[in-house]
């Protein structure tokens, strides 16, 4: 199996591009715009939505779920981790170490487990895509 074919590897490409965008946007709301920095810290993480979902939907699980259930099971777990990088952000940066160093503790700590709640949560088939849908990080070679 090619690496590039694992849902990890599509994951992950998705979630540094995620994170870049976020982080810029952060630095930019903070740093540039002054707004105080759990504004920006969730605005930013927030601004990320639409961006995140549609991607790791499409290209890094192949998703056909019903999209009514994966946006509702993506909304809780945004709202959690939203909650959870502004907490995490907040403390490392109490701590002195800045608000660079809490950002990407965060994003670490969510990408660890965004990846197994995404797959077998989030955008894990359903019972009738389960009997349609091969696992797309799987391939079945053809023998005859």
């Amino acid at each position: 199996m090619s690496v590039f074919r694992h849902s990890a590897f599509r994951y992950l490409l998705i979630g540094g591009a995620t994170f870049f965008i976020d982080l810029g946007l952060l630095a930019m709301l903070h740093q540039v715009l002054g707004w105080p920095l759990w504004i920006a810290t969730g605005t930013a993480f927030l601004a990320t939505f639409v961006f995140n979902y549609s991607l790791q939907r499409t290209f890094s699980f192949s998703s056909r779920a019903a999209h009514g259930n994966t946006l509702a099971k993506y909304l809780t777990l945004l709202a959690f981790n939203t909650g959870a990088t502004i907490l995490i952000v907040w403390l490392i940066d109490q701590t002195g170490w800045g608000w660079g160093i809490g950002k990407v503790a965060a994003t670490v700590a969510t990408t660890t487990w965004n990846y197994f709640v995404f797959r077998y949560w989030v955008f894990a088939p359903g019972p009738q895509t389960a009997r349609q849908a091969p696992n797309p990080d799987e391939t079945q070679p053809h023998t005859s």
